[in-house]
């Protein structure tokens, strides 16, 4: 299948942006990009009228699926407040994939998502990404992306309420730092065992948490406030873990420290009030503050805290008050993917990844701009009449 008279935004470095081009596609990769026409196009292929063609957009900390749309507290299954520590949870046995907010992320040209459980506990499920559109979750799953922790008042005002631990920041890092010292000694126990017998008794909380400590999980801290910030990289220090900074709200307050770390954050949800003491703090201008220390970003819409749909209109506001341009683009595209580890995956328009692309018939920071086609995998899953 062809994708013609197209002016293609590629995202990907290598390639620059084709005035007049087509896109070929088989087998839901892209296998070709050119400029001009193609030599033959057919019936099933696609004019795109010379609108743009870009890849679809990807927003790395979600909770689709987990706070149903318009369901009420039976649609809801995204906290186990049960226990403080539960990273046991697996996201894929609580999303329910037939909600309408992924009908609506696909008509927003919104082609991949990472999602989870909440922020009440100092450490839930996995954060799982996944493309919006399969004929089942199973189909749709891309990647486990990380393990969600949480720092600051979430867990605080939660649990003071049940009259339990952790009541206090300090007794919210104190509980991470045993069950992550805990699974450490678990995982050298487990290479130890030379016999069967001298395996440790199975630990399910442990062996979640032993893909994080081997590095093939990231560790998404829930994080505002400024000291929080600090608390989730000093936690990720003393293990060896990979951070990535989920909203960062207070992170251009010390900007520099990040930069000179090389952190990594996912900023967001971008339209919203200072509705708790923790965003007090909060700037449009954090976005273009962390951008210029060196810090790598995403945007996010922390769906449903801000519709999947809004998630251009916070990357044009982040634009708007001073990430440039090209970056905010790239916050909900290749490094967002990169950044939720699926990069090799979609996320640009470039030969042998995903077929996941959109055509939109202006500026996508234009509110006024439309998605016209949504294609995933190679399917077009969505076409506006």
């Amino acid at each position: 299948m062809y994708i013609y008279n197209a002016e293609i935004i590629t995202m990907d470095t290598n390639i620059p942006r084709i005035p007049t081009g087509y896109v070929r596609v088989e087998k839901g990769k892209i296998c070709e990009i050119s400029a001009g026409a193609p030599e033959n196009v057919s019936a099933e292929d696609i004019d795109a009228g010379g609108n743009i063609l870009m890849p679809g957009f990807i927003d790395i900390h979600t909770h689709m699926g987990f706070i149903g749309d318009g369901a009420g507290d039976e649609g809801i299954d995204v906290n186990e407040g049960s226990d403080p520590v539960m990273p046991q949870l697996r996201s894929v046995d609580g999303i329910n994939f037939r909600d309408g907010y992924f009908a609506d992320a696909v008509k927003a040209g919104v082609t991949s998502v990472v999602t989870g459980v909440g922020s009440l506990n100092p450490i839930g499920g996995d954060m799982l990404a996944v493309k919006t559109a399969a004929r089942c979750l199973d189909e749709a799953v891309i990647r486990r992306s990380g393990i969600k922790f949480a720092l600051g008042e979430n867990p605080k005002s939660y649990y003071t309420e049940r009259d339990e631990a952790p009541q206090t920041r300090m007794a919210t890092a104190a509980l991470i730092r045993e069950a992550l010292e805990k699974a450490k000694r678990y995982g050298e126990q487990l290479e130890r065992a030379e016999e069967p017998e001298d395996r440790p008794d199975y630990d399910i909380k442990c062996e979640a948490l032993l893909p994080l400590l081997n590095g093939e999980l990231k560790a998404h801290f829930h994080c505002h406030r400024a000291d929080d910030i600090m608390t989730a990289l000093r936690i990720c220090d003393e293990f060896g873990l990979k951070p990535l900074l989920v909203h960062c709200t207070e992170g251009h307050l010390i900007a520099d420290i990040l930069g000179e770390r090389g952190a990594e954050a996912v900023v967001g949800p971008i339209i919203c009030d200072r509705g708790k003491p923790e965003l007090a703090n909060a700037s449009l201008e954090n976005a273009a503050v962390l951008h210029r220390a060196g810090v790598r970003l995403a945007i996010c819409t922390d769906h449903p805290e801000n519709p999947i749909n809004f998630l251009t209109a916070g990357a044009a506001y982040c634009n708007k008050y001073g990430l440039p341009r090209e970056e905010a683009l790239k916050a909900i595209t290749i490094t967002a993917a990169e950044l939720g580890g699926f990069g090799e995956r979609t996320g640009s328009v470039t030969v042998g990844k995903d077929a996941d692309l959109i055509i939109i018939n202006g500026d996508p920071f234009e509110i006024s701009s439309d998605i016209l086609l949504t294609m995933i995998n190679g399917r077009v899953c969505y076409e506006r009449k």
